[in-house]
């Protein structure tokens, strides 16, 4: 089937052959038709299956007509992240190219005047993530009365960064009578919640069962040393052996992140960061540099597993077995895209086993392992960490002859003792010695001044 078949218009066909796509996904194929036809869409398909495209061509051939009022878009795409609501613009801006249509973004890290401005035009497409939107609303510079069309994208992810909430919010703040486009990589029970409450009769499309991955990605496991400084040394190894061209490095913690970057650009590697408490202008500059080439690995935290959209990514590195399971689906899905085969490699210590145990319990399948060398997946921790080399210190210690003035440094613990114990006896000799500092007031201990009070009353 060609997209010519899909109902597309022909500006939105022209577009699409200028890009150089000629046949659509097969969430593509399923899901334009429905769009078209105005029902509601529940899209289960994983990242990298082309689901973006599913939705912004059948929504610019349906926005063709009409035209939006200042801060009254016509149509909202709520991302869970600042990098996916970018992609979506891009897309927009590809696809779009022959209409003149209106696109505003709304995400965080931005100058609120830059988007009141583009508010203030009028927006035909609004594309947005949760919490800026809400602001935006919230200082009356947003109205979400005209919305036709709301689309709620990776809406798992929405579940895992805690904008349910607001995504409920949302929802009833938009008029009833819309058609509601709803994707999602898994179906946890929220989120089947989700879509009971807030579809009407939709067309379910499902390209892939829930929780798969593609068969593109090779998938193996390695074992991994308990040691953060060992498993560094064997995320080097795994770099080195596998002559990668370029690799996402995945990380459960920001600090993680920031030493993974640290440790391998000391190493020689050409390396960038992303996490999320970086601002928008570096997080951009970095990703650019990871799209053109000049950084080669990029480590990163979970804000960047499906917001990139780099078809050529050979690697996904796991230093890291992710929290929630479901991570693992998006995190490979950054590799294996469009077609090409990827590699995808998790580092598994024994305190990981139960959440690695999850992941292949999710998507129904066990890892090869990763056949390295022994040496490189035994690796012992830096020389100043080993508790083997510390004991072979203290050895080498205990065999050492002492020094020839050790015996003069310090007197014996007995001499200094009877030292002390003398000194009481002098200052304490005689009753006339206690009955003197008495008199002078000193808080002088009942003990000591029994002698001299037994003394007087003997008449000694």
């Amino acid at each position: 089937m060609s997209f010519s078949q899909l109902g597309l218009s022909e500006k939105v066909l022209n577009a699409v052959n200028a890009a150089g796509y000629t046949t659509p996904t097969p969430i593509q194929e399923q899901a334009i038709p429905k769009v078209l036809e105005g029902r509601d869409v529940l899209g289960i398909a994983q990242t990298g299956t082309g689901k973006t495209a599913s939705f912004t061509l059948p929504m610019l051939t349906k926005l063709e007509t009409g035209r939006a009022r200042a801060r009254m878009p016509r149509s909202l795409i709520l991302e869970p992240t600042r990098e996916l609501a970018a992609q979506v613009e891009q897309s927009f801006s590809v696809y779009g190219a022959n209409h003149n249509l209106t696109v505003a973004l709304l995400i965080g890290g931005v100058s609120f005047e830059d988007q009141f401005r583009k508010l203030d035009r009028g927006a035909d497409v609004l594309i947005a993530t949760p919490g800026r939107l809400l602001d935006h609303f919230g200082r009356g510079k947003l109205l979400l009365t005209g919305i036709s069309i709301l689309v709620i994208d990776e809406a798992d992810r929405m579940l895992d960064m805690g904008f349910i909430p607001d995504i409920e919010r949302i929802c009833k703040l938009i008029p009833p009578r819309r058609q509601t486009l709803f994707f999602s990589a898994t179906m946890p029970p929220e989120i089947k919640r989700l879509t009971t409450a807030f579809l009407k009769s939709p067309a379910r499309i499902e390209v892939a069962l829930p929780s798969s991955t593609a068969e593109t990605v090779t998938q193996l496991v390695q074992a991994a040393p308990s040691d953060f400084s060992a498993k560094r040394k064997l995320l080097r190894n795994v770099i080195r052996s596998e002559g990668m061209k370029n690799a996402i490095i995945f990380c459960n913690r920001k600090r993680d992140v920031a030493l993974i970057f640290k440790s391998l650009s000391k190493h020689g590697f050409n390396v960038g960061a992303l996490h999320g408490d970086m601002d928008q202008h570096s997080r951009n500059e970095t990703l650019e540099s990871f799209r053109n080439g000049s950084v080669q690995i990029l480590v990163a935290s979970d804000v960047a597993a499906r917001g990139l959209d780099i078809p050529a990514v050979s690697h996904v590195l796991n230093f890291d077995v992710p929290i929630h399971a479901e991570d693992y689906i998006h995190r490979i899905g950054r590799t294996g895209r469009a077609g090409r085969s990827g590699r995808a490699i998790t580092l598994v210590t024994k305190a990981d086993q139960k959440a690695f145990g999850a992941v292949e319990k999710l998507i129904n399948k066990q890892l090869e392992k990763l056949s390295l060398a022994e040496e490189d997946a035994t690796l012992e921790p830096d020389k100043k960490s080993s508790p083997a080399k510390s004991q072979e210190n203290k050895e080498k210690n205990k065999s050492r002859p002492k020094r020839s003035g050790a015996s003069k440094a310090k007197k014996p613990p007995e001499k200094r003792t009877e030292k002390k114990e003398s000194v009481k006896k002098t200052a304490f000799k005689t009753p006339e010695t206690t009955e003197k500092i008495g008199f002078m007031g000193n808080p002088i201990p009942a003990f000591l001044l029994r002698p001299a009070a037994e003394k007087k009353k003997t008449g000694s």
